[in-house]
């Protein structure tokens, strides 16, 4: 019951679609560090993140991270998702090292994934507001997820925190993609609605396409 309080009171940090502009997020971007909840996203339902046509393959990310896989491939439909329990398992990896045991994907809700750990440790998250948005251009991508991170720990209570994590990628001439990455991280729904950051990190990432055997040039 104590969990599902902090959902119900974590989809509260959500503003009202009414109250919301056209454009907001580089905006968003250039407030930060200044961030703070209520934040201007829509709640995410059971809906996925839908990229560009143009992030579709394989990628080598290089970060201050580190250098790790991604993929994002097309559904059914031709809309271009993020393969989210690979990609998270290799950020993770990349971040935690052996720590990280294994990502596993919630096969009902594509926005949740349980991250096991080392000494018994399980992470869960959910991804419960986002709002994306691609400038007439059409060469440029914004996104800006909040999740609410769970941690079990045995013998103890869970850990809970908010993370929004607001994203903008540019896609080059030569293929590859530029990104940027603002982050915030916020304390337990339970510790009220409307929050200030207790952490905050801004990163720059390259997105480099894996080339398909019969790509490269002869």
């Amino acid at each position: 019951m104590a969990l599902m309080g902090s959902m119900l009171a974590l989809l509260l940090t959500v503003l009202p679609l009414n109250v919301l502009p056209a454009i907001v997020l580089p905006g968003r971007a250039a407030s930060w560090p200044d961030w703070h909840l209520p934040a201007p996203l829509r709640p995410s339902g059971r809906a996925d993140l839908v990229y560009p046509s143009w992030f579709a393959g394989s990628w080598i990310v290089s970060s201050d991270d580190g250098t790790y896989p991604v993929r994002f491939a097309p559904r059914a439909d031709g809309t271009v998702v993020g393969e989210r329990a690979f990609n998270a398992a290799s950020v993770g990896r990349a971040v935690l090292g052996d720590a990280l045991l294994r990502v596993d994907n919630d096969p009902a809700n594509p926005n949740r994934q349980l991250a096991a750990l080392k000494d018994d440790l399980l992470l869960e998250s959910t991804v419960v507001a986002r709002r994306s948005e691609a400038p007439a251009t059409g060469a440029e991508f914004l996104a800006d997820e909040l999740a609410l991170q769970v941690l079990h720990q045995p013998g103890a209570p869970p850990r809970i925190s908010r993370i929004e994590t607001l994203s903008r990628y540019r896609l080059q001439n030569d293929g590859s993609i530029d990104g940027e990455q603002w982050q915030a991280t916020y304390a337990s729904p339970s510790s009220g609605v409307a929050a200030e950051p207790l952490r905050s990190a801004h990163w720059q990432l390259t997105l480099t396409p894996v080339a398909a055997p019969g790509d490269h040039a002869s």
